[in-house]
């Protein structure tokens, strides 16, 4: 493992360190348990971003992909707005529903060739738009007992959502570390001329990541549905920066071919502690979102400095 990878992992250490020398309360069972709680959503949303940073994009559909699913799972569930109780199938559809909007982001990027940001922007507005539609001025509160159980139940101290994150961050790294989709994620992003020149047909491939980001976006609104008891618009507000964040923080780089699944969930857990920690000793909570834009600046400057002779110029 070399120093960069192991940067953020030894980061992680020290900081959760720091906290529990500072806070008692830090350092008890109960809160360790709420940081892995309070990480699994954005574990999720962060397994998919990863891959499209990978290739060396950038994917801002998050919060529209989220609401959408989270509205239409809150509607195909057992409800108070109708009669449906589709139970797990509602959830399938939902996560489908993302993985539809998120081909949308990639056959838009290919078949336009416009800067992925702003193909993705544009398909979280239709996402945004879908689930607006879909509320109708009424918010849909569930009442299935399988997805309200998502939240509240527990296996070894930890709410099934938790374990259903890990699960996400294992079939991410898999599919990262062997499949062929993986492997081309990396090649994209580290040189996707070559790639091109050797034969590889890229367009699909690049379908076929934000379409992987776009299902694990969808089953994230359905997570946050499961953790409110009620689908909301706007229940992916916030996840594209914060995943994002999360993303480079682990060593993921935005230029694409270097970090990963693993790198990325060392990420999300050092953005969670650092948020838990600062609430545990007194810091007020409107100076976390400026200190998690300085840790990335940061992260993001240690990253590029073995670049900086080869990058003559800055985009």
């Amino acid at each position: 493992m070399s120093l960069r990878d192991a940067g953020p992992p030894i980061a992680l250490v020290v900081i959760f360190g720091i906290f529990a020398v500072l806070s008692p309360d830090f350092r008890t069972v109960g809160n360790v348990q709420n940081i892995m709680d309070a990480a699994a959503v954005l574990a999720v949303v962060t397994c998919g971003i990863t891959f499209v940073l990978m290739m060396g994009s950038i994917d801002l559909s998050a919060p529209g992909v989220m609401g959408a699913s989270a509205i239409a799972v809150a509607l195909l569930v057992a409800n108070n707005r109708n009669g449906n109780d589709l139970g797990l199938l509602g959830v399938l559809v939902a996560i489908g529903l993302g993985a539809a909007l998120g081909c949308l982001s990639g056959v838009a990027l290919v078949g336009l060739k416009v800067p992925s940001f702003m193909t993705t922007l544009g398909v979280s507005a239709v996402g945004l738009g879908i689930a607006t539609l879909m509320f109708s001025g009424v918010q849909p509160n569930i009442s299935d007992e399988m997805l309200h159980g998502w939240a509240v139940n527990r296996f070894l101290g930890l709410a099934y959502l938790t374990w259903i994150a890990m699960g996400c961050v294992l079939v991410g790294w898999l599919i990262q570390r062997y499949s062929r989709l993986g492997r081309y994620a990396y090649a994209i992003g580290g040189a996707e001329e070559v790639l091109a020149l050797s034969g590889v047909r890229v367009a699909p491939f690049k379908v076929a990541v934000f379409t992987l980001a776009g299902s694990f976006y969808g089953l994230a609104g359905v997570m946050v549905t499961s953790q409110l008891s009620a689908g909301l618009v706007q229940a992916g507000k916030g996840y594209d920066f914060a995943a994002i964040t999360a993303a480079v923080v682990g060593g993921t780089l935005l230029t694409g071919g270097r970090g990963g699944v693993l790198h990325s969930a060392v990420g999300v857990l050092l953005v969670i502690v650092l948020t838990n920690g600062l609430v545990q000793i007194g810091v007020s909570p409107y100076w976390q979102g400026g200190v998690q834009g300085l840790i990335v600046v940061a992260a993001v400057s240690a990253a590029v400095i073995p670049q900086r002779r080869r990058n003559q110029v800055t985009k």
